[in-house]
This record gives C-alpha cells, sequence and structure tokens, in this order.
C-alpha cells in the first residue's frame, strides 16, 4: 500500500503534522502500518477490526485493576532501543489482559517506544514464566486469564518515538537480518577499520611480530578529556592529568595546577577554547579543547590500556583532515532548556558536533550501506539505539572501572570526560541486543497494529467511541524535554517534531503548568471521545511535583473520566535522576478511570443539583471501584471505598459537569450510611458486600493507614480514624497528632483543640469521640457559618493572600459555586498563592471551572 502526496494533504491539517519534506516522510513510512504523519489509513483499520459499540446490548463489566505491579526492565525486548522513559512491556500485559479480551482494541496516543503496542501483540505469545506468573495472580482473584493478541493503535507526537515504536512492533526475520547485517559490519570494517587501529605497546614500548612488523589492536573505546586554564598561572590544566587518581579511579574536587602548583577545582575553572574550520559549516567556529587521554584496546582477544601516543595523534590529524565522503545530519541545535547546556558549555551548536569526526564517518558510512538493503528501516533504528554512547555525551567514569555508564538520561551533557567508541562494535551490539529481542517476540502470532505520528489534541480519523482500552505514559510536565533529546534522533531520519502542541513546560516555548494541564486536558479529552463508555483508561505518571500531579489529574477529570483509583507501578530501576536525587518520587503512580455510560451522563444532567443525582453517581462510582485488594495474607482497605473520598468524587463529578452540589459532608455520610452497606469503614452495593464478606472471613485486615497531616482536612480525617472505635482525651492526642503534622508552607491549621470542638464531641469523662451523624449535620453547619466568615475577611481584603485557613477557602468556593458567583472564585484564585492553589486539588478543580464558565 502507498502513501501518496494526495494523502499528506488529506491529513497535513491534523495537530502535529511533522516538519520535513513529504518525500522524507514518505520514505520513512511503511503504510498502512506506519506513517511518519497522521495515518491517513485509521478509519480502515478501525472498520477491519473495531466492534460497533452499542449501549443497549454492552455487556461489559470490569473493575479497576487494583493490585501494585512491579516488573523489572531486564528484557531482551525492552532493552533493545534506550529511550527517555519506557514502561515495562510485561507490566502493561497485565492491565491488558485484566480489561480486555483477544482482538479489542488497545489506544495509546503517547506511545513513545511502542511498549503497549508490544503488550498487545505479546498477549498472545506469553513467555512460560511470566504466563504462570499471571495465571496463578489472576486464579487468586477468581479470574481466568483470556491469551490471545490485541490489536493497537499506536501515536506520538515524534517521529523519532513512532519510528522506533514501528520497529518494536514489527516482526523480524532474524536469520536474514543477521546475515545482511554480517555483510554490511563488514564492508564498513574493511573501509574505515583502520580509523580504530592502535600500536601494542608495553611500557610505552611498541610490541613487534617475529618478522618484525609492529602489533596492531582494535580500540575499544577512546577517552577524551577537557582542558582547562588556571587563573592563577594562564597554563592549560589537562582534567585526566590533573584531577583523576589513576589508581583508585577517583576524581578529586579539588587538584593542583601541574605548572604552578596552586589548588584549583573544576568549578573555579574555565575552558580551554579552541578556533576551528568547520566545513560542513563554511566557517570557522570555536569549541571546547578536548585531547584523547586514555586508550582501551584489543589484541588477541586480550584488553590492554595505553595512554596515546605519536602514532595515535597522527591517525586522529589524518582523519580530521579528510573529508567524510558521506551524507550526515548538520541540522542546528534548536533553542531550548536542554539544548542550551552543550552550546553553552563545549560550544556545541549543531549535530553533528555532538560526535568526534572519526565516529561521524562511521555512522554516515554504515547510513549510506543500509540505505537500499532489505532491512533499512530496522537499521536505522539501531543506529539510533547506538548514538548516544557513540556522542561525546557518553561518560567516561574512572571510579565505576571497567563499567560503561553511558549518557545522563534527560539531558545532553557533556562531560568532562568522554569514552568515544568504536563504532563498529557498538552497532554489533545492538545487532545481538535485536536478534535476542526478536528471537522472543511475536513472529508467527503478528497481529495488526497502526502507528500514527501527531498530536493527541485531535485524532480527526478515529471515530467516537471506537477503542476498547486506553494505557498510556503522558509527559512529566518539565521532567524531561522530549523534542529538544530527540532533535538528534531525527536528524538522521530528516523528519522531526512539530512542537507547537508539545504537553511539556518549558520557558523557551513559553509554556508554564497553566499551559500544560491546557494541553494535556485536551489530549485527555480526545482519549474520552473515543474510548467506547463503561470502559477503562490507564494513566502512569511519574511526577515530583504535587503541582503538576494535581495538573494531570485535573485534566482527566474535566475531560469526563472518574478517577476510581490510584496504585503504584515499580519499575525496579530508577531513572538517574531519580536515583540521585532523594526528595523525587520513587515509585511511578497509575490511575484507574473511567468513561460513565452515556444513558447515565444524560440521566445525570437532568439530575444535577438534586439527592437523587448525588446517588445515583455513588451507586455507579461504587460499582466501578475494587471490592477486595489483598496485599500477600491480608486485606487491603480501599481508599476510594471511604465516606471522605466518595464524597470528594462526587463534588468532583458535579463541578466537572457545572451543577450545583445539593448537601454538606455530613448529610451525604448520612446517605452513604443509610442507602449503602459498610464494611471497615468502606460502603459497598449488596452484591459486592456479599463478596467482601467472603474474603473478610478468610483474611485479616491490613487497617494500618498512612496519614500525613498537611492541612486542616486531614486533621479532621486523622482525628475521625483515631476516635472511630476508641475515645480519647485531648492529653491522649497531642503528642500523636504532633507527630503526624506537617503544616504547609501557606497553611494556617486551627490548634488541636479547636478542631475537636469543631467537629467532634466530649463525653463525662472528657474523651473525645465521633458524634452520630444527626449532630455531625448541625455541628457541620455551624462550622461552615464560622468558615464562610473567614471567607469573607480573604475576600475583602487587598493584595496576595500568604498565610490562610483552606477550609475557609473550600467552604467559600463551594458556596460561591453554588450561586454560580464564579467572578469570585476567579478573583479570590488569583490572590492565592500559586502553590498553594495548584496543589490542592479540590481547590483547583473550582478555579479552573471557574474560569471555563467566565470564558477566561
Amino acid at each position: 500500500m502507498k502513501l501518496t502526496k494526495e494523502m499528506l494533504d488529506s491529513v497535513r491539517n491534523i495537530d502535529g503534522f511533522p516538519i520535513g519534506s513529504d518525500e522524507d516522510i514518505i520514505e520513512l513510512s511503511d503504510p498502512p502500518h506506519y506513517t511518519a504523519c497522521p495515518n491517513p489509513f485509521i478509519n480502515d483499520f478501525i472498520e477491519k477490526y473495531g466492534k460497533p459499540y452499542d449501549e443497549e446490548t454492552d455487556d461489559y463489566k470490569c473493575e479497576p485493576y487494583a493490585a501494585d505491579v512491579s516488573e523489572g526492565k531486564n528484557d531482551p525486548i525492552y532493552n533493545a532501543h534506550s529511550y527517555h522513559t519506557k514502561v515495562p512491556y510485561k507490566a502493561i500485559m497485565r492491565y491488558i489482559l485484566h480489561y480486555t479480551k483477544p482482538g479489542d482494541i488497545v489506544f495509546d496516543g503517547f506511545c513513545g517506544t511502542g511498549m503497549t503496542g508490544v503488550a498487545a501483540q505479546m498477549c498472545g505469545n506469553p513467555d512460560h514464566e511470566f504466563k504462570f506468573k499471571v495465571e496463578k495472580e489472576f486464579e487468586k482473584e477468581g479470574k481466568k486469564v483470556e491469551w490471545g493478541a490485541r490489536r493497537a493503535i499506536l501515536g506520538d507526537l515524534s517521529p523519532a518515538a513512532t519510528f522506533i515504536a514501528y520497529n518494536y512492533n514489527t516482526p523480524v526475520d532474524t536469520a536474514e537480518f543477521e546475515k545482511e547485517a554480517k555483510r554490511i559490519l563488514n564492508e564498513v570494517e574493511n573501509e574505515c577499520g583502520w580509523m580504530y587501529e592502535t600500536i601494542h605497546t608495553i611500557d610505552g614500548v611498541p610490541q613487534k611480530y617475529m618478522d618484525g612488523s609492529v602489533i596492531k589492536g582494535k580500540i575499544n573505546y577512546t577517552v577524551w578529556s577537557d582542558v582547562f586554564v588556571c587563573p592563577n598561572c594562564s597554563d592549560e590544566i589537562v582534567f585526566w592529568d590533573a584531577a583523576v587518581n589513576k589508581e583508585d579511579g577517583k576524581v578529586m574536587d579539588e587538584f593542583k595546577c601541574p605548572h604552578c602548583g596552586a589548588a584549583v577545582s573544576k568549578k573555579d575553572l574555565d575552558r580551554a577554547w579552541k578556533t576551528v574550520y568547520d566545513k560542513a559549516l563554511d566557517k570557522v567556529i570555536n569549541q571546547v579543547k578536548q585531547v584523547p587521554v586514555l586508550i582501551n584496546y584489543t589484541v588477541d582477544n586480550k584488553r590492554y590500556e595505553k595512554k596515546p601516543d605519536e602514532f595515535d595523534m597522527e591517525l586522529i590529524e589524518k582523519i580530521n583532515e579528510m573529508d567524510i565522503p558521506y551524507w550526515y545530519p548538520t541540522d542546528r541545535m534548536p533553542d531550548g532548556y536542554n539544548t542550551e547546556q552543550p552550546k553553552k558549555s563545549h560550544g556545541i551548536t549543531h549535530v553533528h558536533h555532538f560526535y568526534t569526526k572519526r565516529n561521524l564517518w562511521v555512522l554516515s558510512a554504515i547510513y549510506d550501506k543500509v540505505v537500499d538493503c532489505k532491512f533499512n528501516k530496522l537499521f536505522f533504528s539501531l543506529i539510533l539505539s547506538s548514538l548516544a554512547r557513540a556522542s561525546k555525551r557518553n561518560r567516561y567514569m574512572p571510579q565505576y572501572g571497567n563499567r560503561h555508564v553511558g549518557i545522563l538520561s534527560g539531558t545532553l551533557y557533556i562531560p568532562s570526560l568522554t569514552e568515544e567508541n568504536n563504532i563498529t562494535m557498538l552497532i554489533n551490539t545492538r545487532i545481538s541486543n535485536a536478534i535476542r529481542a526478536y528471537s522472543s517476540f511475536i513472529s508467527d502470532n503478528y497481529f495488526d497494529y497502526l502507528i500514527s505520528t501527531n498530536s493527541l489534541l485531535n485524532y480527526k480519523n478515529l471515530e467516537n467511541n471506537s477503542v476498547d482500552y486506553i494505557f498510556t505514559d503522558p509527559p512529566f510536565g518539565d521532567n524531561l524535554m522530549y523534542s529538544e533529546l530527540n532533535f538528534l534522533w531525527e536528524s538522521w531520519l530528516k523528519v522531526f517534531t512539530n512542537n507547537r502542541t508539545e504537553a511539556i513546560i518549558n520557558k523557551t516555548q513559553k509554556k508554564g503548568l497553566h499551559e500544560y494541564q491546557e494541553l494535556v486536558e485536551k489530549c485527555f479529552s480526545e482519549m474520552y471521545r473515543i474510548l467506547k463508555p463503561g470502559r477503562w483508561m490507564t494513566v502512569e505518571f511519574h511526577n515530583s511535583k504535587n503541582a503538576v500531579w494535581n495538573a494531570i489529574q485535573e485534566a482527566i477529570l474535566k475531560a469526563g473520566f472518574v478517577i476510581a483509583n490510584v496504585k503504584k507501578l515499580d519499575k525496579q530501576k530508577g531513572t538517574t535522576k531519580q536515583l540521585t536525587y532523594s526528595m523525587t518520587v520513587k515509585k511511578d503512580l497509575v490511575i484507574s478511570a473511567y468513561k460513565p455510560k452515556e444513558g447515565f451522563v444524560k440521566r445525570f444532567l437532568k439530575e444535577a443539583g438534586t439527592e437523587e443525582g448525588v446517588w445515583d453517581f455513588v451507586s455507579q462510582h461504587l460499582e466501578k471501584l475494587p471490592i477486595v485488594v489483598e496485599v500477600g495474607d491480608r486485606l487491603d482497605i480501599v481508599d476510594e471505598r471511604r465516606d471522605y473520598l466518595l464524597y470528594d468524587s462526587m463534588i468532583a463529578f458535579h463541578i466537572q459537569n457545572g451543577a450545583s452540589i445539593p448537601m454538606g459532608s455530613s448529610d451525604f455520610y448520612a446517605g452513604l450510611k443509610k442507602r449503602y452497606i459498610e464494611r471497615d469503614g468502606m460502603y459497598f452495593l449488596p452484591d459486592q458486600a456479599a463478596m467482601y464478606d467472603s474474603k473478610r472471613a478468610k483474611l485479616e485486615l491490613n487497617d494500618q493507614l498512612s496519614f500525613i497531616i498537611t492541612d486542616e482536612k486531614m486533621a479532621i480525617q486523622w482525628l475521625k480514624y483515631k476516635l472511630l472505635n476508641k475515645p480519647m482525651t485531648y492529653q491522649e492526642l497531642q503528642p500523636l497528632f504532633l507527630e503526624e503534622l506537617h503544616q504547609g508552607k501557606h497553611e494556617s491549621i486551627p490548634e488541636l483543640i479547636d478542631i475537636l470542638q469543631e467537629n467532634f464531641l466530649k463525653d463525662d469523662d472528657g474523651r473525645w469521640y465521633v458524634p452520630d451523624v444527626n449532630r455531625q449535620s448541625d455541628m457541620e453547619k455551624l462550622r461552615e457559618k464560622k468558615l464562610l466568615k473567614d471567607f469573607e475577611e480573604y475576600k475583602n481584603s487587598k493584595g496576595k493572600l500568604k498565610i490562610l485557613r483552606s477550609e475557609a477557602i473550600r467552604v467559600g468556593f463551594k458556596e460561591c459555586w453554588r450561586n454560580k458567583d464564579y467572578e469570585t472564585i476567579v478573583s479570590v484564585g488569583e490572590r492565592l498563592p500559586e502553590s498553594f492553589l495548584q496543589e490542592d486539588q479540590t481547590l483547583l478543580m473550582y478555579y479552573d471551572n471557574a474560569q471555563t464558565r467566565l470564558g477566561v
């Protein structure tokens, strides 16, 4: 099937259409499975494989996958290509097996390297160990695994990402590929092998064969060192010579200038710069001076190390003076957060500056020879996977001995000591990894898939209610600048990310948290549109900032989804940033959200603002929540079934649908007790309670809840938990309360005694206890009157609000929402500290929706 220019014209107006010539986009594509642009064959895919949705006959029922998932990254498929972030496909398989049946369509619009597609296909061909493990897990939950491949629709804004995803999801004849790979690498070795030769020396003496000819070794890697200038004597300091202790491999923080003996440290030094003529750019440029300092090479399968000698220096000079006879990219690096670092530190302004002349030559030679071969796209993918370790970004860290540490992921950082790898060896390793990966991949069980390169803001060719399940891993705020990091890959593909709609926080792109949330919300709205009602979306997310976490949840809710569960996903190997900074979140979080049935939404909109609407929502929501969560030999509390979180979910659904909230928390809690079955502080529908009782009879409850008291709301919930079964005195409560108290920066939390007096009752013995539901309702009304007075003071004051009682803001915003006084919500919201607003999901929800109502 062909991709024509006329087809490109039909999708050119879709957000995220990449930057590149039509010829290069067509050349990179493999229609209909993969197009390096919005895929014009997507409707054909849906018509061929999709199952039309009919609410009257739809019998789909599924609760969220509530187990914490732990899956390692040590898998040949996972490791076949490096990318900034990836979710292990075996972790995704668990979700797909839980939510779908064989043949169902799975969607991922932030697909990255396409692990969701791999997972969908591998459901039809699991390895024996994984199959046994999952069947045991499902059997424990009383379910049967339905093995069989699922179909996948994958998309991403980045051509590099979708290209890698295409290669991950396309089976290959490994025997034929290996034969072709050996042929090409032999050609390159015959042509360029001399570039990685060095004379074998022992103690500086060249070693010779019996006939008197010198013995040459094959270079594995060469270490290059930055050169600095001493601020005391102005002489040059080779960083390797001065700062590295060769005996133990330690890099010293402080060292002596070898010329004047002055004590210096790297942070106090300026780099030495040199002026060179860049023939590719036809101009003189300035770059940091780097010199080779160590060569690791092999002779007769034995490794040696040496200091570069005259032969090595002449060889490097000879290569630098020659012209590379092949094409290579020379694109200027775009302005950005990540791209500034190598520009400032080393004068690297264009793509080809990231490589030594030798490595650039060999990369371009391999690229030229694979253009017309049968497996050219897979070869290009392996070249991409090698670029990081082929570049000056590749760190040499002597403290780790012979371990190759690679690049600092998520950055374009250029280290002071770089490891220049032998490219043919590097590519050969990637080829071996690919063969191992594809040998365990789908092959005979190959199912259809489709990959599209465009923004998730709109999938104009994808019909409403057309996909059965969504698993996605959206961008993490400002954690990673994908379009900047992918530029190095995409320069070799000649097709670039159109980052106008890239959902990130990036100053250069003039995108802050608000713009990020707005873009992500539009993406989730599109996913809501294409997902069948009653079905599930799983969102895997990592960010250490509460504001970004709240922005994602708010975007999901505003799109129309209802969040049912949040659990952990442990990928077992942290990213560099996760391992380095102790304050970052160590586990990824997984949000389970569902799209309500259309009939329910229509009914709710008629009942909105009434008690009937409240209980209609709660009944539907309880149906979607986990019933039993087993951890080891105990049952876990399902937090989402607790009264205050059910209340929060009800509030959120009303606000997102523009409805007034018909009752306070106490009346809501009283209604819960009256209408539903309570077990261990959780609420169930009748048939769910029977299932829970059956499990509860066999297993103990893990009821040790963890609270961190950051505001008044959590303080009240903590006190309810403590006093529910055992009244306690103020003297007993106070030390426990202070242990858990971690007051927010802008938060004004009342004294413990005041919280007790406003929300609890005291018996004759001076012990505080939780009042019955009727008394709670009366107390809440009195408390809200006091809080509204506080809110009025905030409302009528001037300037920014710095320290405030968040419960007063919540009550005030709720009252304003009931009165449709959106102006007050927005005006007060604008005076709140930005972090305070962004990190409180309820306040942010009121504020964002009030802005929407006002058309701001």
